[in-house]
């Protein structure tokens, strides 16, 4: 073997530098998926109660005692008014006292509040002496009895959509053809996926079209942002995909649980990045059409906007970038002439 293809070891500090920044980086990557599960904490919970004035207010002090913080109560007037608010998703579920007392859950909506909400029914049948009922408003559906596809759709989109994204920055050269390419991807993929939650697993209910552009929006925020990004900083740019989508945005999206569970306020936050407006909006369209949603469609077309507003500044750059390329060469030729004249030659 040739001595001159032989490579030197790499040296034991550099060595030891890398394995301390791969241990930083996996360390980073488990904080950052299981932060927003560990400090989860059932807070401010919308909770409609209806009934007599004496029995709710009764019924909320007791509540006060029993579970401090974990509930907002909002008053209805009766069964019919705490029913439409559930359907709305202004509350989980409600109370309703009085001669019929009932308590009302929706595991579509959350499953984890329903399930609280289930647990208090022996507890109020104790202190007011009749059975308490429990009736699921809106239940999951039987394509997703757990809710457990609704709580893991947001990984697929982000990972969906870094991966059109990097590819197209990476193999596609120009900013509109890498527009076109992203959007393209991003029709064709929420065709498809959608055609799979809900055609294939039954996992989402709704009109298909609905759904189906809710994905291709989320993919298409995820996507642009990347080719942005990249169109503005270069190769650089493609680290934003990582780092603000499934380091941050997956984590903080709130899928599997209501986003007020999460640290103030970043459960906010997350409803408005892609996989967190995605996935709240696949939750309407299945099972709460009444619901509105002008926050979550604003969400993920704002972000499909700022794609697009970076891909034209790149373009721009890229244009003057190009000009001054140009410029600089047509004066370099000018002063090449003018130091070497070309001489005429007859035949």
């Amino acid at each position: 073997m040739s001595t001159a293809t032989l490579r030197p070891h790499t040296p034991w500090r550099r060595l030891v530098g890398l394995a301390s920044a791969l241990a930083a980086i996996v360390t980073l990557v488990t904080l950052a998926f299981l932060w927003p599960t560990v400090t989860a904490e059932a807070k401010d919970l919308p909770l409609a109660v209806a009934g007599p004035a004496t029995a709710t207010a009764s019924f909320e002090q007791g509540l006060s005692q029993r579970a401090p913080g974990v509930f907002d109560v909002v008053r209805a007037a009766d069964r019919a008014a705490v029913v439409d608010l559930i359907e709305t998703r202004d509350v989980y579920g409600a109370v309703v006292l009085g001669a019929s007392p009932e308590i009302l859950t929706s595991t579509a909506g959350s499953s984890v509040v329903a399930q609280q909400l289930a647990a208090l029914s022996p507890v109020l049948a104790e202190q007011i002496g009749v059975p308490v009922p429990v009736t699921d408003v809106v239940p999951l559906g039987s394509g997703d009895p757990r809710g457990a596809v609704l709580g893991l759709v947001t990984l697929p989109l982000v990972i969906g959509g870094m991966i059109g994204g990097i590819l197209v920055s990476v193999l596609v050269v120009g900013v509109w053809r890498r527009a076109t390419a992203v959007a393209a991807y991003s029709v064709f993929g929420g065709l498809a996926v959608a055609g799979v939650l809900q055609g294939w697993f039954g996992a989402i209910g709704g009109s298909y079209w609905v759904n189906a552009g809710i994905i291709c929006l989320a993919i298409f925020g995820i996507a642009a942002t990347i080719v942005g990004f990249v169109s503005v900083v270069g190769r650089p740019g493609i680290a934003i995909g990582p780092v603000v989508f499934l380091l941050i945005a997956n984590p903080l999206a709130a899928a599997a649980q209501p986003w007020q569970m999460l640290p103030v306020p970043f459960g906010a936050i997350g409803q408005w990045m892609p996989p967190g407006a995605a996935a709240a909006l696949l939750r309407d369209a299945s099972y709460f059409p009444r619901a509105d949603t002008t926050h979550l469609w604003l969400a993920l077309a704002s972000w499909a906007a700022l794609g697009l507003v970076l891909s034209v500044v790149g373009h721009f750059k890229d244009t003057g970038a190009a000009s001054r390329a140009a410029l600089k060469e047509a004066e370099a030729t000018s002063e090449h002439d003018a130091h070497h004249p070309h001489v005429a030659v007859g035949v």
